[in-house]
């Protein structure tokens, strides 16, 4: 977040956008090379330049995203003062249901019932793995190691090399469907398949909480999804309604300032556990640190889902490097056990809950 804006976008249309979103990697390239562009956003704080907050914000305010860069770039110049308001009043709050499929192995083995405590919460979309139906599809490596379902796609049941499904169980009635292609020895034992994690509490931290009740708040969640994944579009609307019926506790706040408290309201009886993806990226290393130093003396589990090198105690214990750039590592108490697809896409399972 804190580099060159125009290494930024282009390391996001190589890294993120090619083999997902053509939409969004000609837009990226077409910043990248625009030096009026790339003025208006150095004139943001550094972690508000982000492409997708960016594209996030001309498309929450209907302009030209899929039109072409010609006609994206005249109308941010245009409206920059618009485009900037909302890059510097929301966040890229990314709340991806589909994450709870490579959450879901480690829920199903801790110590019943759960009290689920996200940080960086969003909406709280992912407080609901109990209420969701999964789909874990095959992926096999090749001989050179790589694995067919590698990570890219759209992560919704489209990712390339998906094979047959492996297990399909879950809440029969959900209006979610979430699917996820599995390498390695995935813990999916017969009783998962019958007996999804027994949640009786849920509970969320974020500096900005969003509303699923709010219309506006859910407007921009969609504004987030890129443009050709409308799978994931309709996943968010089917994860929003199910929230809508039983809303969870969102507090506004730091993480660091405000987990201790919110594990100290899990109700007796139940185990805490305290969960993110692709969080602790947005902060300094310093209060990265000061988090892990506090997960480790909080009762209960800690589960992290983010970059690999995010959490250098996570990155030094990794096996092997992820088969294809991009992935997360996703750890037990800092015990890696898998690599998992940004999205919930893919699953590459090696560790030992």
């Amino acid at each position: 977040m804190r580099g060159d804006t125009e290494e930024l976008y282009r390391a996001f249309a190589e890294r993120e956008a090619r083999g997902n979103s053509p939409i969004y990697q000609e837009l990226a390239e077409g910043v990248a090379g625009d030096g009026e562009l790339r003025a208006l956003l150095d004139g943001l704080p550094a972690v508000k330049r982000q492409p997708n907050l960016l594209f996030g914000a001309v498309r929450h305010l209907g302009g030209p995203v899929t039109e072409g860069w010609p006609a994206f770039r005249d109308w941010a110049a245009q409206r920059w003062a618009e485009v900037s308001a909302t890059m510097l009043e929301r966040r890229t709050q990314t709340n991806e249901a589909g994450r709870c499929a490579t959450l879901l192995p480690l829920l199903a083995a801790l110590p019943q019932p759960l009290a689920l405590i996200e940080v960086g919460a969003s909406a709280g979309l992912c407080l609901y793995p109990d209420r969701y139906r999964y789909r874990y599809l095959a992926g096999d490596r090749d001989k050179d190691g790589q694995r067919d379902g590698d990570g890219q796609g759209d992560g919704d049941g489209h990712e390339r090399g998906a094979g047959a499904p492996v297990a399909e169980f879950g809440a029969a009635a959900s209006p979610v469907t979430l699917d996820c292609v599995v390498s390695g020895p995935v813990p999916l034992p017969g009783s998962l398949r019958e007996r999804l994690p027994e949640v009786v509490w849920r509970a969320g931290i974020d500096l900005n909480p969003l509303d699923v009740r709010a219309e506006e708040d859910m407007r921009w969640l969609e504004s987030l999804v890129w443009p050709e994944q409308t799978h994931r579009l309709e996943r968010l609307r089917g994860a929003v309604r199910v929230a809508r019926a039983e809303p969870p506790l969102l507090v506004r706040g730091d993480l660091n300032a405000t987990v201790r408290e919110l594990v100290a309201r899990a109700p007796a009886g139940a185990t805490p556990v305290v969960f993110h993806s692709a969080v602790l990226a947005y902060l300094p290393p310093e209060e990265r640190e000061e988090f892990a130093a506090t997960m480790r003396e909080l009762p209960g589990h800690w589960i992290s889902n983010e970059a690999v090198s995010v959490l250098p105690a996570v990155a030094r214990r990794l096996p092997r490097p992820a088969a294809v750039a991009g992935l997360f590592a996703l750890a037990l108490g800092e015990r890696p056990v898998a690599f998992t697809g940004p999205h919930g896409q893919s699953l590459d399972w090696f560790g030992e809950v």
